[in-house]
């Protein structure tokens, strides 16, 4: 099998196509024949050597993927060889094949196409998990996403305007700002010469935010407090600003407020199996009826990964890059 793989840490120039050994499932395990993967800030961040595989997963990039069933490993029902699906990976996605846990394995949405469904499992996952399933985000409640215009904003658009929130979100071009407005965000915030917080207040009649979905983390810190209504939620899913902030604690206090910062990655088979099958119960029908769609920027093939990496790491993409085998 193919796979790519990272000589050291550092910049995209260390990843590279290589002929690796072939994959078999364990119990409890499928395996599947990769038609895409998606690239996430998440396998940036593990080429930079700032974020491992949890222990006992794949040493190779790539937390999602799309294909086809090509083994089943001892007790796993439910799947048979050759079914099209889609599946959230704690690593091993940017290969011709990857063993996943057959609880993570999901189908693909009804009316979407196979590579297309590489961009689905971890934008799903993260977002349904965190802000609905975590932050228990509800119709009547206010909603900010920061970065909108990538992979894991332009998804928490659509699905919370979908659902039925007032959508707030951060952007830092016109371009990626009415993106955002053709998603479904109702006020787009441009983080460049705006202040998020001012004008989060003054869409929302002065009561702040209900729920907050940030992946900045320390440099943001006291804004998302600052921009949180009474028993607001601040839902810290990344660390791109940083790793150590300060806290209002007063301030968080007097709102009754929430800090709560999760990952996906690294929890145990048994929650993220759990994700997953809420995700194709509440998630995949708006899929399957066009009302959320996967936002694809880009499709480039594998052997150009490190193409893609140079574009993610440029800031310039919108939603998601996806890599085809």
């Amino acid at each position: 099998m193919r796979a790519v793989v990272a000589d050291g840490a550092g910049g995209p120039e260390v990843l590279s196509v290589q002929e690796v050994p072939d994959l078999t499932p364990g119990p409890g395990e499928v395996l599947l024949d990769v038609a895409a993967t998606a690239v996430n800030r998440a396998d940036v961040l593990q080429r930079r050597g700032f974020y491992p595989p949890p222990p006992g997963a794949s040493e190779t990039i790539g937390l999602e993927c799309s294909g086809t069933v090509a083994a089943l490993g001892d007790g796993v029902e439910g799947w048979s060889v050759g079914d099209e699906v889609c599946a959230l990976l704690a690593g091993g996605g940017y290969a011709s094949q990857v063993v996943v846990p057959a609880g993570q394995v999901m189908p693909v949405p009804d009316g979407v196409d196979l590579v297309t469904a590489a961009a689905l499992p971890e934008v799903a996952c993260t977002v349904w998990s965190n802000v609905f399933m975590v932050a228990g985000l509800k119709p009547d409640e206010s909603f900010l996403v920061h970065g909108g215009a990538g992979g894991i904003g332009t998804f928490a658009i659509q699905l919370a305007h979908a659902l039925g929130s007032q959508v707030l979100t951060t952007a830092g071009s016109p371009d990626k700002l009415e993106l955002c407005r053709s998603l479904g965000a109702d006020v787009a915030i441009s983080y460049r010469d705006e202040d998020f917080v001012q004008v989060a207040r003054e869409a929302t009649g002065g009561r702040g935010v209900d729920v907050v979905l940030d992946n900045m983390g320390a440099s943001y810190l006291p804004r998302n407090v600052d921009v949180l209504a009474t028993e607001g939620r601040l839902v810290i899913i990344g660390m791109q600003g940083g790793v150590k902030g300060e806290l209002d604690v007063a301030t968080l206090l007097g709102k009754r407020g929430a800090v709560i910062a999760t990952s996906l990655r690294g929890r145990p088979v048994e929650g993220k199996t759990a994700i997953c099958a809420s995700v194709v119960e509440h998630v995949w029908p708006l899929v399957a009826d066009g009302t959320v769609k996967a936002s694809v920027g880009r499709t480039v093939p594998l052997d150009d990964v490190r193409d893609a990496h140079e574009h993610i790491d440029d800031g310039t993409h919108t939603g998601k890059i996806v890599l085809t085998l």
